[in-house]
């Protein structure tokens, strides 16, 4: 490992919760513990993953230029987002190196996928965070974010998915996960909170995932509920603020 690319995963070590080395740990068995972790829902982590692409479609649907996946790990959302916007460059970042490695070659082919800070890109017109920040100690995320939106394209827009720590089974089932055994939920308000004083503008929050497998028929009113906050995870839109 080249001394700027360890540089570059120290420098995320300080900010996790967790070291690098150790979500190494879980890239070959992702999947596996992730869906253990979401068995109460009846789906699967392949089902999170397209269903957080559904959403940028539906609220932002960009129709080309670049888009990243900021902790990527082993690709699943990167893959949904992909088959959704062909047009669109889809990069990926992510401190694991062996989950990265994992991803699959045709996204490798049509983007960029790192996990070298130094090589993820700027310009974005996309940068999506799904699940990403209950691993970043609470003191380090105002520093991430200020990050993120020195990536962003002036026009850009940042997404950001969260566990909903109001929801008690989501709760459990961060409970069950065992690369979740450091996490700290923060609360929509909080990181609306941490979002201004990095001076992004927030465009918009949603709660969603509300209905389990066997409720599924009631699926497609979820969009009505968005302003309810009993969803399992939320999503919050935000764009560059004034310099």
């Amino acid at each position: 490992m080249s001394s700027a690319r360890a540089e570059s995963r120290a420098r995320a070590d300080r900010g996790l919760k967790r070291p690098a080395v150790e979500f190494d740990a879980f890239a070959s068995s992702y999947n596996e513990h992730l869906n253990h972790s979401v068995r109460i829902s009846g789906d699967t982590s392949d089902y999170f993953a397209a269903y957080k692409a559904a959403f940028i479609a539906r609220k932002i649907a960009p129709k080309g230029g670049k888009l990243l996946d900021y902790g990527c790990g082993i690709g699943l959302l990167a893959g949904h987002l992909n088959r959704r916007f062909p047009k669109v460059q889809i990069d990926g970042f992510d401190i694991s190196q062996d989950s990265v490695s994992q991803i699959d070659k045709r996204l490798g082919q049509q983007g960029v996928f790192t996990s070298d800070s130094n090589v993820a890109g700027h310009s974005y017109d996309v940068i999506v965070l799904a699940n990403v920040l209950h691993h970043v100690k609470p003191a380090n995320r105002g520093n991430l974010l200020v990050d993120i939106r020195s990536r962003l394209a002036e026009n850009g827009k940042l997404v950001i998915f969260e566990h909903n720590p109001v929801n008690p089974l989501t709760r459990w089932a961060v409970s069950q996960c065992v690369f979740d055994e450091d996490a700290i939920l923060l609360t929509s308000r909080e990181l609306l909170r941490d979002l201004r004083s990095a001076r992004l503008r927030v465009v918009a929050r949603d709660f969603v995932v509300f209905f389990p497998r066997y409720l599924a028929w009631l699926r497609s009113f979820e969009p009505l509920l968005r302003w309810c906050p009993l969803g399992a995870q939320y999503a919050v839109i935000a764009g560059r603020g004034s310099d």
